[in-house]
């Protein structure tokens, strides 16, 4: 499982011009699921993120989680985070789950980190067409793969 998060002074989600989601200061997640994904992925993955501290202290240093700072999230499927671009270049998403598998997995994420966090968590739409709008705040990007935690 992977994701790329981003701090964001806001992010919002587009979908045949109407505004689905939108959050200001917080995480906009984009999380991709692979077939090899498990819950004990998704599990690490939430409390990975919900206690990253990636948010500024009094003294301006990045040392509060977004529990702490009282941020918001936004979480979007996103299957070509597992692209391959090994051959060629059209990528390969071979390793991206399937719907039947991601869909129940992105829902258990999205559960989870609100259990964990206690912060409505906001989202896209699982395979619709989105537009995804941010303002990066930092800039502060970070990639995490469940799949090389140690």
């Amino acid at each position: 499982m992977r994701a790329v998060i981003q701090r964001v002074s806001e992010a919002s989600v587009t979908i045949d011009g109407r505004v689905k989601s939108r959050i200001g200061s917080g995480l906009m997640i984009l999380l991709g699921i692979e077939d090899a994904d498990t819950a004990e992925d998704i599990d690490w993955l939430v409390k990975k993120i919900a206690n990253l501290r990636i948010f500024n202290d009094e003294a301006g240093i990045m040392n509060r989680s977004i529990m702490e700072a009282g941020g918001e999230f936004l979480v979007v499927s996103q299957f070509t985070l597992h692209a391959s671009t090994r051959k060629g270049n059209r990528p390969s998403y071979i390793r991206a789950a399937k719907p039947d598998v991601s869909i129940p997995m992105y829902e258990a994420f999205v559960r989870l980190l609100q259990a964990i966090s206690q912060i409505e968590v906001k989202t896209g739409e699982f395979g619709a067409d989105m537009n995804v709008a941010l303002i990066n705040d930092g800039p502060v990007t970070i990639l995490i793969d469940s799949k090389t935690r140690e």
